[in-house]
């Protein structure tokens, strides 16, 4: 045996195999060597022993020295580091698991020749590796097969008679013999028991090229690019509260709206811009960029909002209009708790101006009105739904906000906002779905938010309901809709706090019947939906006082001093019923809604019609 520790200084390989990464060598005992090594894809713990054998014999023994390496650990996941103490009495080791790391300490166990372990299996990782295509240095040509071709004629003849397998007509010409370099066959001298091999030029043969290694550099291409006629607006802002006698809610309209979006390849970064205009020249810009590279998600989105004419003081004179645009800017940072919650933080800024329009003696010596707002905004959100089909989802979604606001021009004027939403999809059968919603939200401050309750999202032909009075409109700085509640105009009811609850029984009629798609999208998404809607909107805490119940009117007589006030007594509950149907036309999905309205218990006698261009809550 030779003498182990070495005593010279002439260095000495311990291992060297192949396709397997061997690291972090130490003293186990004063014999043995331990290291760590992947043999079978996760690093376990091996020791090498020195050995000996006897290579050749001349006049004496010849020894050839070499280590013997075996595993003394099988785990199921990677010893990262490892390391012995200075007396060899304990290990430490160093793991992870459980999504933390882990540091282990035990003591050494003593090495004996019959303690060992059976070789660790393999893992998927080692048994499908294939070094030549992982690592371009172990590539080799691989040269054409051999062909064999006839053995060189024997001059030996056979007594026996002819020999089919070697013969020739007499005076026949054999085939002359291609000589040019390219398919050249090399004569060899052989002996009877020999055979002529040939190996074929092979011109084609070409060496594996692996393409070079780049730097990847952010490019970005298209995600999607929207072009169509919409109802809705691009940026959700709350609209500034009309300060006119009676309350106004500027709809989007019908118009055209674009919209594009492009990302990277790994999409860690994404930009949206869009527009929307319509024939009343009223339009929206918006820019959005998100950085998503990291766990928390970074958003910036900037926008523009025009109104071109906007009636004032409608209740005192007519013919007077302004042009208000609204410029925001937001940042965001979402920060997700698992694959379906996350909590998302907002610092918000707002610029508002009007610019009152000089067709009067009036307006004409003001000058346009600016108003500044800064503000935050925390948001929590948690949505496990599966989507089905278009419009049919399972399983349960709900968001809960709060915003707050502040005036940069006035002193101690602000207003704060908070709300919550949720929904629940379950299913009854096959595709049939039955959804229910609860949704609610209050403001407070010196210019509180309006709520406007009635009507459905994305009204094609809205219509708002003038007469029902709004108690302390002063307190008022911004407005906003409450939806849905079918069966009414918008405001049937308003406030500054607002709580809905609707149900529906989505049936998509044909895919239930049938278990085969038709080629029509209109047949494959036609829906009947039974629905029913219950809310209330009222102003203060109790939304039975006297302000919410009394519905006061109050009307001026031009050039008098007689002033008339109507008591017109109500509840703040309403509620609507009705049927629907849902389909997709022309790319769109449209939803009809015929709702009959309950108030004060009373059911209308005509249906109201909603049109919309939207999918349902």
């Amino acid at each position: 045996m030779a003498p182990y520790p070495f005593t010279s200084k002439v260095l000495v390989r311990v291992t060297n195999t192949p396709d397997v990464n061997e690291t972090l060598p130490q003293s186990y005992n004063k014999e043995i060597v331990t290291y760590l090594a992947d043999n079978n894809g996760i690093y376990n713990r091996y020791i090498a022993t020195f050995d000996s054998t006897i290579s050749f014999v001349d006049t004496t023994e010849h020894y050839r020295y070499f280590f013997k390496s075996e595993p003394i650990t099988n785990y199921d996941r990677n010893i990262l580091e490892q390391n012995i103490n200075f007396l060899g009495t304990h290990v430490s080791e160093l793991i992870f698991a459980n999504g933390k790391d882990m540091m282990l300490v035990s003591p050494l166990p003593k090495y004996n020749i019959n303690s060992k372990i059976s070789t660790p299996k393999n893992t998927w990782f080692k048994t499908s590796v294939r070094p030549v295509i992982t690592d371009p240095t172990n590539f080799k040509d691989i040269k054409e097969p051999v062909e064999e071709i006839n053995k060189v004629e024997r001059t030996e003849k056979n007594s026996n008679g002819i020999d089919f397998d070697n013969y020739s007509f007499k005076n026949e010409n054999k085939p002359q013999e291609n000589t040019t370099s390219e398919n050249k066959i090399n004569k060899l001298t052989t002996s009877n028991n020999d055979t002529l091999v040939n190996l074929k030029p092979n011109n084609k043969q070409k060496s594996l090229q692996f393409p070079t290694q780049k730097n990847y550099y952010t490019s970005f291409y298209t995600d999607y690019i929207v072009n169509q006629l919409d109802n809705s607006f691009l940026n959700n802002n709350y609209q500034f509260f009309n300060p006119s006698g009676s309350p106004i809610f500027l709809n989007p309209g019908f118009n055209i709206m674009n919209k594009i979006g492009i990302s990277d390849l790994f999409e860690d970064h994404r930009i949206i811009g869009g527009y929307r205009f319509n024939f009343n020249f009223d339009n929206e810009f918006m820019l959005q960029y998100e950085y998503r590279k990291k766990l928390i998600d970074h958003e910036f989105v900037l926008g523009r909002q025009t109104f071109r004419c906007v009636p004032l003081y409608s209740n005192l004179v007519n013919g007077y209009y302004g042009k208000s645009n609204t410029h925001t800017a937001r940042y965001s940072m979402k920060i997700p708790f698992n694959e379906v919650s996350a909590i998302k933080l907002s610092a918000l800024y707002r610029n508002d101006r009007l610019v009152l329009l000089s067709n009067n003696d009036l307006f004409l010596p003001i000058p346009n009105l600016y108003q500044n707002m800064v503000g935050t905004k925390a948001e929590y959100v948690f949505d496990n739904t599966r989507s089905i089909m278009l419009n049919i989802l399972n399983g349960f979604r709900f968001k809960a906000f709060a915003e707050y606001w502040k005036f940069l021009e006035t002193n101690g004027e602000d207003f704060f906002a908070a709300g919550f939403d949720a929904r629940h999809y379950l299913k009854v059968n096959r595709q049939i779905t039955w959804c229910n919603r609860i949704a609610g939200g209050t403001s407070a401050g010196t210019q509180k938010l309006i709520y406007y309750l009635g009507g459905v999202d994305n009204w094609l032909l809205p219509s708002f309901n003038n007469n029902i009075n709004i108690v302390r409109p002063e307190q008022y700085g911004f407005q906003t809709l409450a939806t849905n509640m079918r069966g009414f105009t918008q405001n049937i009811r308003n406030g500054n706090n607002f709580l809905v609850i609707n149900s529906e029984l989505r049936i998509p009629i044909v895919r239930y019947l049938f278990s085969t798609p038709f080629r029509s999208e209109f047949l494959n998404n036609f829906q009947l939906i039974g629905f029913g809607d219950i809310g209330m909107a009222w102003t203060g805490i109790n939304p039975l006082s006297n302000d919410n119940t009394k519905n006061i009117q109050t009307y001026y007589q031009q050039g008098t001093n007689i002033i008339l006030e109507i008591s017109n007594p109500r509840s703040p509950l309403v509620a609507g019923t009705g049927f629907g149907v849902r389909s997709k036309l022309f790319g769109y999905f449209v939803r009809l809604d015929f709702g009959w309205g309950i108030d004060e218990l009373k059911v209308s006698d005509k249906a109201q019609i909603h049109l919309s261009l939207a999918t349902d809550f």
